[in-house]
């Protein structure tokens, strides 16, 4: 029986990382940083000189990815700890509770 306990513990602790909210947004701003910043890269002199000389779609992007990989870097120094399963609590096979 406490071989099934720390099945369940180890599925309800995957879960709660998986869906950390810090994961989601972190991912999304290095994502968009990445196509944000290959587009300032690749801008034309016309692109350039209608934001007035500054490259701003490379400045964005790179702040994009900075922002992404500090909230990564938060998640993977402070990882997400499992929610506490009282005695009290009944867990299903597929991590609900009951």
């Amino acid at each position: 029986m406490a071989e099934n306990d720390q099945v369940d513990e180890k599925k309800l602790s995957a879960a709660a990382r998986l869906f950390d909210v810090r994961r989601v947004i972190g991912g999304l701003f290095v994502v968009y940083g990445v196509i944000v910043t290959l587009i300032g890269l690749f801008d034309t002199q016309a692109e350039i000189d209608k934001a007035e000389g500054v490259r701003i779609n490379l400045w964005m992007g790179i702040g994009m990815l900075v922002l992404g990989l500090l909230f990564l870097l938060w998640l993977r120094l402070n990882p997400t700890k499992p929610p506490e399963v009282t005695d009290s609590e009944d867990v299903s096979p597929t991590g609900e509770r009951h």
